[in-house]
């Protein structure tokens, strides 16, 4: 089993994901995780492996933050999905305010 793991981190980080350690970066946070759910895609990963390889590219502050917020939503021995693990992240990093307000700038945009 231990190989299996070392073999999947090393095809996740072959195809050079992005690395996510800013704090408050909206669009960064987006970007961020379009580019690892792309190599997911590609690579086929399980839920589980997704959260596991996806926690991997975190740094620094959000390093921190991920350590905390996986012990608290672990907590039950549940296990965290990847769902879960998106709405968690853009929560914190990509608020919903900042969405909305994303948005209402998208739909107000007008040609020329």
């Amino acid at each position: 089993r231990g190989g299996e793991d070392e073999l999947r981190l090393e095809r996740f980080m072959n195809n050079k994901p992005p690395i996510f350690k800013r704090g408050y970066d909206p669009e960064g946070a987006q970007r961020w995780i379009e580019g690892i759910e792309r190599i997911f895609g590609a690579m086929r990963c399980l839920d589980e492996h997704r959260v596991l390889l996806g926690g991997y590219v975190l740094h620094d502050e959000v390093d921190h933050w991920w350590g905390n917020a996986n012990q608290r939503l672990g907590d039950n021995g549940d296990m965290i999905t990847r769902a879960r693990f998106k709405r968690e992240f853009l929560t914190k990093y990509f608020p919903a305010d900042e969405r909305n307000r994303k948005v209402i700038e998208f739909m107000e945009l007008k040609q020329g």
